[in-house]
């Protein structure tokens, strides 16, 4: 079955922009997956289509209306959709590699773009809609935030990436950071490829690369499950 992603933004215009080439293109134009990017202006009901208003309390900026986002939810995902309601926002959860396999292996995916100060909260409640963060910093809209997100899980569909193992062997699949890569030339200015590289000892290579996985996340991801005390996401 076809991966089906729906994106409700302000900018459908900026749809597929990255996503329309390499990989993630390539498997749009032969049907892996499918994209709708959808208007949320669409369903506002007046005249200047008007999506947001200032915040209850006072401060700054404007705050995206729950009944216009309702309107333009419900459009997109009727009752009986089985895929889940996402809303691209810095305080959600981490966007984890295991959550990215979790979300490739399903159905498909609901997503909503926030813009200004951000959503009520009457809407994330009321849509069942979960927060998902690309990390710890603000962006002016969730557009930048899904391209990450639909990216991460549109090269991990069945037939994407032209080697399977391409999947396994990178970084986060094994709560570790990659291990380096080389290639030719042999030699680049004075520096070698490691011996074992070269050897044909599959076994050491093997050792070699988990080595080197486990020593670059010690050093800059210790908290990544595969290190001791590492959390899980």
């Amino acid at each position: 079955m076809t991966w089906r992603a729906s994106v409700l933004t302000l900018f459908p215009e900026m749809f597929p922009g990255p996503l329309g080439i390499s990989l993630a293109g390539k498997a749009l134009g032969a049907g892996t997956w499918s994209l709708e990017a959808q208007d949320i202006r669409a369903s506002a009901t007046d005249k200047h289509r008007t999506v947001d208003d200032t915040p209850s309390g006072g401060g700054p900026g404007m705050v995206m209306r729950a009944d216009i986002l309702a309107k333009a939810i419900d459009a997109a995902s009727p009752k009986d959709d089985p895929r889940p309601r996402l809303l691209m926002s810095p305080r959600g959860l981490p966007l984890t590699q295991a959550r990215v396999r979790e979300l490739s292996a399903g159905p498909g995916v609901v997503i909503v773009c926030g813009r200004f100060e951000g959503v009520d909260e009457r809407i994330i409640a009321a849509r069942n809609l979960k927060e998902i963060s690309v990390g710890d910093y603000v962006l002016s809209g969730g557009e930048i935030g899904a391209f990450v997100l639909l990216d991460a899980c549109v090269r991990l569909l069945p037939g994407v990436m032209g080697d399977e193992a391409s999947g396994t062997e990178e970084s986060f699949s094994d709560g570790l950071l990659e291990y380096p890569q080389y290639t030719r030339p042999p030699e680049f200015e004075g520096v070698s490829i490691p011996p074992v590289l070269t050897s044909g000892d599959h076994a050491k290579v093997a050792a070699w690369r988990r080595a080197e996985a486990e020593k670059l996340t010690a050093t800059r991801r210790p908290d990544l499950p595969g290190q001791k005390g590492g959390k899980k996401a």
